[in-house]
């Protein structure tokens, strides 16, 4: 988990640095060859000339959408989930081969080997070395022959891998380097700590759509369209769980992939309200339905193009990724998805259902206060 909040911390920064810094850099240089950038494809201008859809008409639709998904959320505690080795508890064996293996091939053969239940496997150092965790009977009330049959299932899943006439002794002394076991006691440490990682992922975003906004409308439009985001991943992850072909548990990945999307989806939503705060500053006696409408036709472009970036970049990792990145990936594709509708029919409505919702006095924008006249006028 430190280790991917670490990447996506770097990714940020350096993209940061890019856009402000690169960025201009490119189209200084452009500039003094006197090159003309285009900043738009056919495709953004199309979209931005011919959107004019009244997404707030459709708000009532989409209130009993989310009355729905809210009572599939509630379903989910009696429906349960698949939950990963962190979240469980397991057995861990550290298993070191003769030469270097095929780690998928490997997870395909143990996922047999313990009936479908799959097992996390690691590394060290090379493919020669592994670190396989499994939650397999790990609720077995009878601790002592549960740790003899899930031994004798790893073998039973690892003999193809090994030397041929390999006995189960040989395998025990040479090739079983140790193992240990992950107690619950642990596993609902990781269960407070993820859930307490939502919830003050959830409050700090909430005080800084407040601070920066100066109304608390929206940052309750932010947050009833993140738990929105976050609920409906936790139906399909539970709902779904024995139809799709790969495991979709609930592990550390689903719980990164959640609060990644969380800041996705606050990300477009924030661009939407920037540009309604502005339209309010140019339109102050605008209708609050038509200047919303306005506002999210005016960024639909960078929506789209945004979020169909991110996309094909998660289906291309969650087609070659691996099995260990599938249920992340999933989880991120139903995000991205789920964030541009809770974006345009949760969050920004909200502002409109609640009075005072879109504050009614001039901000001062520099860039539109000076193109005002002429914007009013046309």
């Amino acid at each position: 988990m430190k280790g991917f909040a670490t990447t996506q911390i770097l990714g940020l920064f350096l993209s940061l640095f890019c856009g402000i810094l690169v960025s201009r850099w490119v189209t200084d240089w452009f500039t003094d060859k006197n090159r003309h950038l285009k900043y738009f494809s056919k495709i953004s201008n199309t979209i931005e000339k011919k959107s004019n859809f009244k997404f707030i008409e459709f708000r009532k639709t989409a209130y009993i959408i989310s009355i729905i998904v809210l009572g599939l959320g509630i379903a989910t505690i009696f429906h349960g989930f698949d939950y990963g080795v962190e979240f469980q508890g397991g057995r861990s064996y550290k298993i070191e081969f003769a030469k270097q293996v095929n780690v998928e091939q490997v997870r395909s053969d143990l996922r047999t080997a313990f009936d479908d239940e799959s097992p996390l496997i690691k590394t060290v150092g090379d493919a020669s070395t592994l670190d396989i965790t499994t939650s397999y009977l790990i609720d077995n009330p009878n601790t002592q022959l549960a740790d003899s049959l899930v031994a004798t299932k790893l073998y039973q899943g690892l003999k193809n891998h090994l030397p041929a006439n390999t006995s189960w002794e040989e395998f025990s002394t040479s090739y079983n380097k140790g193992s240990k076991k992950i107690l619950p006691t642990i596993s609902d440490d990781l269960k407070k700590g993820a859930l307490k990682a939502t919830v003050i992922a959830l409050v700090a975003i909430f005080l800084y759509i407040f601070i920066r906004f100066r109304n608390w409308r929206y940052s309750l439009g932010t947050i009833f369209a993140l738990v929105h985001d976050a609920t409906v991943m936790l139906i399909v992850f539970s709902f779904a769980k024995n139809i799709v072909p790969f495991p979709l548990e609930i592990d550390q990945h689903f719980i990164a992939a959640i609060l990644t999307v969380l800041g996705f989806s606050m990300n477009d939503t924030v661009v939407i309200f920037d540009r309604i705060r502005e339209d309010v500053a140019l339109y102050p006696d605008m209708d609050q339905k038509k200047l919303v409408n306005k506002a999210i036709n005016e960024t639909l472009s960078r929506t789209i193009m945004t979020s169909l970036t991110v996309f094909l970049t998660i289906l291309i990792l969650f087609i070659f990724g691996g099995e260990v990145t599938q249920g992340f990936a999933f989880a991120m594709l139903i995000g991205v998805v789920t964030g541009i509708y809770s974006t345009v029919f949760v969050a920004a409505p909200v502002l409109v259902d609640l009075k005072g919702g879109i504050r009614k006095q001039k901000e001062k924008v520099d860039i539109h206060a000076a193109q005002k006249p002429a914007t009013a006028k046309n």
